[in-house]
């Protein structure tokens, strides 16, 4: 049987941050419903017209129903015309049209006079606007050189670096070996932040995850129905802090981070469905317990490592690389996009540590001539407020991926970013914006962009086609006003490109 070694419990300083900030999604305010007060005797009188007008079109439609309805005249044999009789059904055959080859690109007069006079409010602000077909020259911009912090919009480095280093058809194992004793096994996290809690046929926040019930099943069976008595959970894969510089302890409790390991339930989440729910201190443990409860019995965790060659019992996979980054650039996932940036570093040689995956991400990057001058990073999802990027690398991580053609090598590997993108008004951290009604509903469904927002600061980076059909590549950040009231004034500098030929 397989020896365990003992490990130092890692524990993380739970110490006061003295930086406010709020995550993705999160509004300082609440918009207050006005409703204006009607004199009743006005109710009674639009009620009564109601009323009058609904039953009338009742009626109507009643009358129709039986004049037109074939099968109905012809049970009481009274003649049908051939002109009421069903249509030869169409076919629907729903498609996405390319965006047209020769579409003229906006010059940089026309792209200024669309942005220029939208930009007040917005603090300092960076950015800039590209063509990918001709990038070389912006079509605008604004300090692009200049490092902001980047909030979320950090996670485009990191896709793009995982994308970049690692096969698309990577998953990430949480395996279970043979421990010590015969009443112990051992818990081998691999990095799989997903890894359902929920029975099987339930979808957590993570689409397509792995569940913990079918690990456990294997586990059964291997054991033969043993009882175990004691889980170790190996969380050797990783190493250093649990908590990056810049990361608030308190975000736990508000949702937006866990301390950092390769072993969890469902992103460290007390719920799983919840996606900013509040979040565990001590997932590594809370993994053990639960797989000790599901196999039978009451169960001590302790910490330790899988001796080299110990039988594995159990085994199960995250969703392929490709899926992985989508959830993550969707959803903005902190950790989920810290495990990526960790299996980058691993592939590079580097610690799976923030240090290791934020360099390790950088090299990456620069090796495949996405140059990262300027950049500075405490972590790979974009939490810490340590963090400067210039909005031109934003956008160069995007250029590629948005290249109408594929002679760039980088654009095919990269071309998932794009999909993860999240869509105004549609999904992920831009569900709420650019809806229907507002300001910038003519953004609605054609923006795609990676949001960042902690407190002060705000970035909007991504791709919108122009009213030619011209795909633009673009990236703002605005260091310094409230997110409330800065965020759709960036919405507005993307709806402007989508509204304009900019010629």
């Amino acid at each position: 049987m397989g020896q365990v070694a003992p490990a130092a419990t890692g524990e993380a300083v739970l110490t006061a941050s003295e930086v406010d900030h709020r995550s993705e999604g999160q509004a300082d305010e609440r918009p207050h419903s006005h409703r204006a007060e009607v004199p009743r005797s006005r109710r009674l009188l639009t009620r009564a017209l109601v009323v009058l007008v609904v039953l009338g079109l009742l009626g109507g439609l009643g009358t129709a129903a039986v004049l037109t309805a074939p099968g109905l005249a012809r049970s009481l044999g009274l003649p049908v015309s051939a002109s009421v009789d069903p249509p030869t059904p169409v076919a629907f055959r729903p498609q996405l049209d390319a965006l047209p080859p020769s579409a003229p690109s906006p010059t940089p007069e026309g792209v200024a006079a669309a942005l220029d006079g939208r930009t007040a409010g917005l603090g300092d602000l960076t950015g800039v606007v590209l063509d990918p077909a001709s990038p070389q020259a912006p079509l605008w911009s604004r300090n692009p050189g200049e490092p902001q912090v980047p909030a979320s919009s950090t996670k485009l480095l990191t896709a793009a670096a995982a994308l970049l280093a690692l096969d698309p058809e990577t998953r990430l194992a949480t395996t279970v070996t043979a421990g010590p004793t015969p009443d112990s096994v051992v818990l081998v996290g691999g990095g799989d932040v997903s890894l359902s809690s929920l029975p099987d046929g339930r979808e957590s926040v993570y689409p397509g995850a792995a569940h913990l019930d079918d690990l456990v099943a294997q586990v059964r069976a291997a054991r033969g129905g043993q009882p175990v008595g004691t889980v170790y959970v190996d969380t050797s894969r990783y190493s250093g802090p649990l908590l990056a510089p810049g990361w608030d302890p308190v975000d736990i409790a508000g949702g937006n981070l866990a301390p950092m390991g390769p072993l969890m339930l469902d992103g460290g989440r007390l719920d799983p469905t919840a996606l900013d729910g509040a979040r565990t201190a001590t997932p590594a443990q809370d993994a053990g317990a639960a797989l000790g409860e599901r196999l039978g019995g009451r169960v001590t965790v302790r910490d330790g490592t899988a001796a080299p060659g110990a039988p594995v019992l159990g085994r199960v996979e995250s969703p392929p690389l490709t899926e992985l980054v989508h959830t993550a650039m969707t959803n903005s996932d902190n950790l989920l996009a810290e495990a990526l940036g960790r299996e980058v570093a691993i592939r590079e040689g580097a610690p799976a540590s923030f240090a290791g995956a934020t360099t390790a991400i950088r090299k990456v990057l620069d090796a495949n001539g996405i140059a990262t001058t300027g950049v500075t990073t405490s972590d790979a999802s974009g939490l810490s407020t340590e963090n400067r990027i210039p909005a031109s690398v934003l956008a160069a991580v995007l250029t590629p991926a948005a290249a109408p053609t594929t002679a760039d090598p980088r654009t095919a590997t990269l071309r998932p970013l794009l999909d993860g993108l999240p869509v105004a008004a549609g999904t992920g951290t831009l569900v709420d914006r650019y809806t229907a009604g507002s300001t910038n509903a003519a953004g609605r469904g054609w923006v795609r962009a990676k949001t960042g927002t902690l407190t002060g600061t705000n970035a909007l980076a991504g791709v919108v086609p122009d009213t030619d059909g011209r795909l633009l590549v673009f990236a703002f950040m605005s260091n310094g006003p409230d997110p409330v009231g800065a965020r759709p004034r960036l919405d507005a500098l993307a709806t402007a490109l989508r509204g304009c030929g900019c010629r």
